[in-house]
């Protein structure tokens, strides 16, 4: 038999979710988002880019705000209206003190009980190789829930009035293979399958398939492909790190 997964926790009323680009979270789970907000929770989204690298015929300058408008676009579908941008560089972002503090000033800002984030490991499991700015923003966030509550690093955040924020409960690592828990989306998939296409110009790009046919065949396929772990219902799956 399959082991199943968890439901994920409900306890909680904000969420900071921390990823490096603009498609990273309509990919990844914007489905549990808006089954979240639906219940009257508060998510805000916080990129470390505005992907501005993600478009070969585009140069950095004109697709960065392109980009920045479609994911406002895309986060508003799932009720999600806190949208903000680190301004790290799209492809090249550098796992370290700098983005470290980014981020923790954002979790003393928005003083959540959950962080979000996307897959951090190597690989997304056997040969396919991960990005280096997945990988670094999703270890940063994962490390920045610390920084974000102990006043002695990064002391000049309290000097700027972010004061210590030690409230974080769980961070959600969506994109996992090795995923712990699950959200039913049933009621949250149509939705998130018009958040990746509000993603347009980038997808057009991507595939030569029909766009709207290309992200319901891709987000309902893996959400289909999780309910066998988790009562049949269609779920969004993440490792759960608790704090």
């Amino acid at each position: 038999m399959t082991e199943q997964l968890e439901s994920m926790p409900v306890d909680w009323h904000r969420a900071l979710a921390v990823v490096a680009h603009p498609d990273d979270l309509e990919y990844g789970c914007a489905a549990a988002v808006a089954v979240w907000t639906d219940g009257g929770r508060e998510v805000a989204y916080l990129l470390a880019t505005r992907g501005e690298a993600g478009i070969d015929t585009l140069a950095p300058a004109t697709c960065a705000p392109l980009r920045e408008r479609e994911q406002r676009a895309s986060a508003a579908v799932v009720g999600v209206s806190g949208v903000e941008f680190l301004d790290h560089r799209d492809g090249v972002i550098e796992y370290g003190l700098d983005l470290r503090r980014d981020i923790a000033a954002a979790i003393r800002r928005h003083r959540p009980e959950l962080i979000v984030t996307l897959n951090h490991r190597d690989t997304w499991g056997g040969v396919a190789w991960n990005t280096p700015d997945h990988r670094a923003v999703g270890r940063a966030a994962l490390d920045a829930v610390a920084d974000a509550g102990n006043r002695w690093i990064f002391p000049e955040l309290a000097e700027r009035g972010l004061e210590p924020w030690n409230g974080v409960r769980w961070v959600a690592v969506a994109g996992s293979v090795t995923p712990t828990h699950a959200v039913d989306v049933t009621a949250g998939l149509e939705r998130s399958v018009r958040s990746l296409l509000a993603h347009r110009t980038y997808i057009e790009v991507l595939t030569d398939q029909d766009p709207e046919e290309y992200c319901r065949t891709f987000l309902t396929g893996n959400a289909q492909a999780s309910a066998e772990r988790f009562g049949g219902r269609p779920a969004v799956t993440f490792e759960l790190f608790a704090h």
